[in-house]
């Protein structure tokens, strides 16, 4: 209950006449576990009273009134002296019952028609807080990780998560409950003083207790009905994420492989796995998770302008960790339910491939016997071993998997076009190793087991050559044949025939197709000149005119 000023006198007065009398008795009724500290002359306190006479009849009571009393202890102090002895040691939380003898009261004249004279008088206090102007922001650490690279400074823009409460430990506000991170600029004007001053230093995953003094809170105003004015507040803050506008995309190199035979450019399309994280170690994507690479173009805005800065100048094989700030990545807004609003993101890339569109096969020779005088071409028949694999070394398939080598006519469509080129020009014996782009390979579609938009290598060693004859053609004159042909062959029988064409092989001056059983083509080749299908080949069906003024012969096979 507070006093005026005349009555001032009459309390001194009566504390000098009756200073020998009883004092004021205090019952401890209700004593909290935790106490960190006590009221002391000169504090500030906020409580809840009801004051009774000692039949237990109400004379005031602050919950009546419908806010708490505050006030300072001990210096001109608004309360009669046995309240203001009875607060001196209380602990926030505990509840005392204060009994002041009149001579500390209102003493012999009371207080108007409320307080009679020589009335003792009975106070119930619960007190809600404590707090000093000298007070500053206390700083409890709860857990701090033990990497810590960067600290809160001011003009940083941080994302926390917070639960606020009073120092009698209701809670007022959570970020917890609202699903959503705190988001501010530290700087003057948009966070209380206190918290300011709170959460500077902090590292990310670290957990702090901020006290923060009214004064430096919401002071006599409060905060609407959650805060009530004069209040003292605690905030625990776990701080998830810190960057500043003017950062940018930071890259550290995990590893690399040596050696590097090629960077990334802006325009080259590449492969990469990646795990996605926020700062606090969160995962929010994973190529991993998928089985599947992410692929893309670099440096033409189809990812985050981040990532496509932090892909420039990657080598095949190399794992990097790429710290992306918010305007570099989805901004304020985010990405939906995934990404939160002003998120810095983590990567942790690994390079598969990467290729240009305009790539072409690259061939390095591994070894070439010193006797080379024959190589492969288009439509040779060729046996050849070979490994496939990614560029990062996943073995695909290889020839070791069947009984055989493959055997394989070259330029007639039967292998992926890079591979064809790759074995062409090689001599018998020789080994390459062949790095085929996809669009050469099996292009955005992969195929079983290799997958999409895929750079291969290949492994290759040529075991066997067959000179071949161009597509359509059974045999081909390796001379001139002779003219006229028909009076050399003179023959009407298709075994006469076949002995001709073989002794023509066997005596180098023509070539039939290797990659078809020999008596399949000799009859096949037959069968095409003799056109009345009689069983002989006569000089007509031999010749055939194709300019009838210069009547030159041509022979369709021979």
């Amino acid at each position: 209950m507070a006093i005026t000023p005349v009555l001032t006198f009459f309390f001194t007065l009566i504390r000098v006449l009756y200073g020998q009398l009883e004092d004021v008795i205090i019952d401890r009724y209700l004593i909290p576990t935790h106490c960190s500290r006590e009221v002391q002359v000169g504090d500030y306190i906020r409580y809840q009273y009801n004051g009774t006479f000692e039949d237990g009849r109400k004379f005031d009571s602050s919950l009546d009134k419908g806010f708490p009393f505050v006030g300072q202890v001990g210096v001109e102090s608004k309360v009669i002296p046995g309240l203001d002895k009875g607060v001196q040691g209380m602990c926030v939380n505990e509840r005392r019952k204060i009994t002041v003898p009149p001579h500390l009261a209102y003493g012999v004249l009371g207080a108007g028609s409320v307080i009679p004279p020589d009335a003792t008088l009975v106070f119930d206090v619960l007190l809600l807080d404590l707090w000093n102007k000298e007070d500053k922001v206390q700083i409890r650490m709860l857990h701090r990780p033990q990497k810590c690279t960067r600290t809160v400074m001011p003009t940083d823009f941080v994302r926390y998560h917070y639960n606020g409460s009073l120092l009698v430990g209701n809670v007022f506000e959570s970020s917890h409950l609202q699903n959503s991170t705190y988001n501010t600029y530290v700087r003057e004007g948009n966070l209380i003083k206190g918290m300011e001053e709170g959460i500077l230093g902090m590292c990310v995953g670290e957990r702090r207790s901020i006290i923060i003094p009214p004064f430096m809170a919401y002071d006599d105003k409060g905060y609407g009905a959650k805060i009530p004015p004069y209040a003292t507040v605690i905030f625990d803050v776990l701080l998830v994420d810190v960057f500043n506008v003017k950062d940018d995309v930071n890259v550290e190199v995990q590893k690399i492989p040596q050696p590097c035979r090629r960077k990334a450019v802006v325009g080259d399309f590449i492969r990469y796995h990646y795990n996605g994280t926020f700062q606090d170690g969160t995962v929010f994507d994973s190529s991993y998770s998928r089985n599947s690479t992410y692929n893309t173009f670099i440096g033409m805005g189809y990812v985050i302008a981040g990532m496509d800065k932090a892909l420039q100048g990657v080598c095949v094989g190399e794992w990097r960790r790429v710290t992306v700030p918010p305007h570099l990545a989805y901004g304020e807004n985010g990405s939906g339910e995934l990404i939160p609003g002003s998120a810095v993101l983590i990567f942790h890339l690994h390079v598969i491939d990467f290729h240009n569109p305009k790539d072409q096969v690259d061939i390095k020779v591994t070894y070439k016997p010193a006797d080379c005088n024959l190589t492969s071409a288009e439509n040779d028949l060729i046996l050849y071993q070979y490994n496939c694999s990614l560029l990062d070394g996943t073995r695909l398939y290889s020839s070791d998997d069947y009984p055989e080598p493959p055997r394989v006519t070259l330029g007639q469509g039967k292998l992926i076009s890079g591979l064809d080129e790759g074995l062409q020009d090689m001599c018998v014996l020789e080994r390459r190793e062949i790095t085929v782009p996809p669009h050469l390979a099996h292009g955005t579609n992969g195929a079983l087991g290799v997958p999409s938009s895929a750079v291969l290598l290949f492994e290759l060693e040529l075991l066997q050559l067959q000179k071949g004859v161009p597509e359509g053609f059974l045999f081909i004159w390796l001379q001139d044949s002779p003219e006229p042909l028909f009076p050399v062959m003179d023959m009407n029988q298709d075994q006469e025939f076949s002995a001709f064409i073989m002794l023509q092989v066997a005596e180098g001056r023509g070539r039939i197709h290797p990659g078809i059983d020999s008596d399949t083509v000799l009859k096949d080749m037959f069968k095409n000149q003799d056109r009345n299908t009689d069983g002989k080949i006569t000089e007509d069906e031999l010749n055939i005119t194709v300019n009838e003024e210069e009547e030159v012969p041509i022979h369709e096979e021979l």
